[in-house]
């Protein structure tokens, strides 16, 4: 049976750190302990500024572990459709952003000497079956528009099977995302910097100064970054502009040599993505809307069906994971001060499926913003920015998760708590409650509130990843209700079950 975990959480150790036992005083404390948040406190340690990082889990252990590991140029959402939202000076932005986040990545891994198997190497974007070639004609002339010069249509990737026309978008990279940012993580505490982690940030506050309140302990600072891969700090402003969406991926061994050292991804919707680490072939895809979709075990399989078709030297999938990424209205992350809110109070959110250069920008933009200079990218990445010609999707977005609450009045997906089968879950309505139910590998019977404690949607269980997954704003819980995602902060709320009546 393959392991269900990433193939990073297997391969490599995260450093120590334990939770916060005392108030701290600091110039800047980052809530989140992934690449967002360990990158801002990489760059502001090294300008001098003392640091707090905060991680409710151990370090590292939120979406970051589960991505593939791709550094790249080349935008999911593509350069033309960016371009029909923001225009042309704002692809050369968005092009250069994430040029810079790889050539950031790789100055950090040789100054600090970081071991994390990072590597340049090329990467091709090729049709879905079904997509017409003039998708790659208009992605080739945007590329070139933002400054992308040397991304080349060609006549096929460098596959044994023919993908057809494909673009290459060259001096990509990848890397081993943990070794990465353990290697982070040893530098902020060199230079000083203080990691907590399973240290919950029950509250966030503005102000001078800002507080965030960690238990029976508080954290202040002249500025609060909160990058904690969905905001949770902010209930409304941010959350009605992206939409979360599961992903999926596998892992398997390949003969050394068969497949060759490159990225690839499809033009598909949902699409796939192909990596290679050591000879673990790792093939992603077959997104969808969290919480509105209930075969994820399903998703897998055709993950397995698609790369076995086109790599059939496959051996037995080792690991199968998933992980959620938000999908902004308008294709760009929001990274800078959080709206409607104090000053010092400062977001990063919204990967787009681009969380690592995403991430990495991150820290070099709220570095500038926090110190207070001028940086190019400001305006791009502001979540206070109101995309007007992304309206359409903003009003498809918000329908969607609007109908959301019409699960309030649906029946439970079984009559009853004797009905939910072992290491399995599913929803009970209880007169005007609904429970999500959880029986165990034992038998054990775990029941929480299916109300989602952020904005009151009603959770899904995924049957793949065992949780429950909100449709609305991409809260997650695992099986026995404990949070795992924002925007939710806290678990689902335990309920009683009912003593059985006895027979007369």
């Amino acid at each position: 049976m393959p392991r269900h975990e990433s193939v990073w959480s297997a391969t490599a150790a995260m450093p120590e750190c334990g939770p916060l036992e005392q108030n701290v005083h600091v110039d800047v404390c980052v809530i989140g302990g992934g690449i967002a948040g360990l990158s801002t406190a990489y760059h502001l340690c090294q300008a001098g500024r003392s640091v707090a990082v905060l991680d409710d889990g151990a370090l590292a252990s939120g979406m970051t572990r589960m991505t593939t590991g791709h550094l790249t140029n080349m935008l999911d959402d593509r350069y033309f459709e960016l371009e029909k939202l923001h225009g042309k000076d704002a692809i050369r932005v968005a092009a250069d952003s994430h040029s810079a986040a790889i050539e950031r990545i790789d100055e950090i891994v040789r100054t600090e000497g970081i071991d994390c198997d990072f590597s340049r190497l090329d990467g091709y974007l090729f049709l879905a079956e079904g997509d017409k070639p003039g998708t790659l004609d208009k992605e080739l002339d945007a590329a070139h528009r933002a400054g992308l010069k040397d991304v080349q249509l060609m006549a096929r990737a460098p596959f044994e099977w023919d993908t057809g026309p494909c673009l290459r978008f060259p001096r990509q990279g990848q890397f081993h995302p943990l070794k990465y940012l353990a290697g982070l993580a040893q530098a902020i505490r060199r230079d000083g910097g203080r990691i907590f982690c399973h240290s919950h940030a029950d509250h966030v506050e503005g102000g001078v100064p800002g507080l965030v309140h960690v238990g029976k302990h508080v954290v202040t600072g002249d500025a609060m970054v909160v990058a904690t891969n969905v905001p949770i700090n902010n209930r409304l402003a941010i959350h009605t502009k992206q939409a979360p969406y599961m992903t999926y991926v596998i892992a398997a061994r390949v003969p050394p040599g068969s497949v060759p050292q490159v990225l690839a991804w499809d033009t598909g919707d949902p699409y796939h993505y192909i990596r290679l680490h050591d000879d673990l072939l790792i093939v992603g895809g077959e997104d969808h809307k969290s919480g509105q979709a209930h075969d994820s075990p399903q998703r897998y399989r055709k993950l397995e069906a698609w790369a076995r078709e086109r790599f059939p030297m496959m051996r037995e999938v080792e690991f199968m994971w998933g992980g959620q990424i938000m999908e902004t209205i308008d294709y760009l992350a929001f990274i800078g001060h959080n709206p409607m809110d104090h000053d010092n109070i400062f977001v990063a959110t919204g990967d787009s499926g681009m969380g690592l250069t995403h991430g990495t920008i991150a820290g070099m933009l709220l570095c500038d913003l926090i110190l207070g200079r001028k940086n190019p990218w400001e305006k791009l990445y502001s979540p206070s920015r109101v995309p007007v010609m992304a309206a359409g999707e903003f009003a498809r977005e918000d329908l969607n998760m609007a109908a959301q609450y019409a699960d309030w009045l649906t029946p439970g997906d079984v009559r009853s708590a004797d009905d939910v089968a072992r290491d399995s879950g599913a929803i009970v309505r209880r007169g005007f409650e609904k429970i999500a139910v959880y029986r165990d590998a034992n038998g054990a019977v775990h029941e929480c509130s299916a109300v989602c404690p952020h904005l009151g949607c009603i959770v899904q269980w995924n049957p793949g990843e065992q949780t429950w997954d909100c449709p609305c704003h991409g809260s997650r819980f695992d099986a026995e209700g404990h949070v795992i995602n924002g925007p939710a902060n806290r678990d689902l709320p335990s309920v009683q079950r009912p003593e059985h009546k006895r027979a007369a």
